[in-house]
């Protein structure tokens, strides 16, 4: 009992139990005549051949059998999310775990009797490993956002800052882990110098953290989504919001250039966003018309016979004991327009309202909202209104006020 209680510690040490696996490869090579100068690293060789080989197959059958059988499940059931996340770009990237992790576990049986190069090809195992969870972990990301961008709640959300600075955060991690098996030193060391530098990494990232806390208060807020319409005259930006990243804005102006406005700044600046517009369904129009003061004056009984004829009274004038003015008729029909015209909201606000006289006329000014909020067909109806009112006002004998032009001189000066 005592001869085999110290024997077995010798019978379980790794090293003679690599020879046991190597000599029947050994007595192979050398039975059919191999050179016993040769014979070590033929071993070795064909090993690690061998490793790479089921490696591979483990690779193969991984994304051959494992893969189809996972998105199979995958497209059974109703939810979309698992499609993405079992997609090939994914399952790829997970498929490239397998070799460093076989390569890691199985170079010893070949390299037993070699420490130092077994070390070195251990750590070139972890590097490529750590690379390829950084992969994964790229490609998992990216896929998040895919599907952030397919739901309904999540789609106008400004997330892709925050999926690029995760992967900042996984990069500079991964790239502390590299360097801590490089130099041999534990990464809580390393972590510990980059903290004596905080300084200067916090100047090297100041626009990803300003970046990142900005994408932060934008999206808790709802301040900003893609898509969005936003004005910023100081960076000259009125257009489409195309893209929030971690260090920028992108914003597609109507004139189809591109300005580009960093996180932090759209926070600490005000800008107007157009989105409330959109989702009321009404856009406003707020615009004047010039009337030439000295045409306002009261209406005689022919005229208002002559007005009502032409279906241009749409209210009765109560008696107050003096005549009505035409200013008057000319708003109360303007007011019965907006009214009755169908691309004006009928929910929203309706005014016509004389302004403040000054030197360029008397302005009336017409205040409503559209049921349309695209710009062009926004445009097309608000001068249909003004050409409509234009054209009516000498009507009610009222004229557009305007300075008068080199024309207007020179017919004058013939006059006289």
């Amino acid at each position: 009992m005592e001869r085999r209680e110290l024997q077995s510690p010798a019978a379980n040490d790794p090293n003679e139990t690599m020879e046991e696996l190597n000599g029947p490869i050994a007595e192979w090579l050398a039975g059919i005549g191999w050179s016993k100068a040769h014979i070590d690293w033929t071993v070795k060789i064909i090993i690690l051949a061998g490793i790479v080989l089921l490696s591979w197959g483990a690779a193969k059958l991984f994304r051959g059998l494992v893969v189809p059988a996972l998105q199979r499940l995958s497209r059974s059931t109703k939810a979309a999310w698992d499609d993405h996340l079992f997609s090939d770009r994914v399952m790829r990237a997970a498929a490239r775990l397998i070799p460093p992790l076989i390569w890691y576990i199985l170079l010893a049986a070949a390299f037993y009797d070699m420490p130092q190069l077994l070390e070195l090809l251990r750590k070139v195992c972890l590097i490529y490993l750590i690379v390829a969870v950084l992969l994964l972990v790229n490609v998992f990301l990216d896929t998040l956002h895919d599907i952030a961008t397919e739901h309904e709640t999540l789609r106008n959300r400004p997330l892709k800052g925050i999926y690029q600075m995760i992967k900042l955060l996984a990069f500079c991690v991964g790239a502390i882990l590299i360097v801590s098996i490089l130099i041999g030193r534990d990464a809580t060391a390393i972590l510990a110098g980059l903290g004596a530098s905080a300084a200067i990494v916090m100047l090297i990232f100041r626009d990803s953290i300003l970046g990142l806390v900005a994408g932060v208060q934008l999206s808790a807020n709802d301040m900003l989504r893609p898509g969005d319409w936003i004005t910023m005259e100081k960076y000259g930006a009125d257009g489409y919001v195309t893209e929030v990243t971690l260090t920028t804005v992108k914003i597609q102006n109507f004139d189809k250039t591109i300005t580009t406005i960093p996180p932090y700044a759209l926070v600490s600046d005000s800008f107007q966003n157009w989105r409330g517009m959109r989702e009321s369904g009404g856009r406003r129009i707020k615009r004047s018309l010039p009337v030439d003061a000295t045409t306002v004056r009261f209406c005689t009984a022919e005229e208002l016979a002559a007005l009502r004829a032409k279906g241009l009274v749409v209210e009765e004038p109560e008696p107050i004991g003096q005549p009505i003015v035409n200013l008057h008729l000319f708003r109360d029909y303007v007011r019965h327009y907006l009214k009755q015209h169908p691309e004006v909201h009928p929910e929203m606000m309706q005014m016509v309202r004389m302004l403040q006289p000054t030197s360029e006329g008397l302005p009336v000014e017409v205040y409503c909202f559209s049921r349309c909020t695209e710009w062009v067909a926004y445009e097309a109806l608000q001068s249909e209104i003004f050409d409509h009112l234009l054209a009516v006002l000498p009507e009610f004998g009222l004229r557009v006020f305007q300075r008068p032009s080199g024309s207007d001189l020179l017919k004058r000066g013939m006059d006289n």
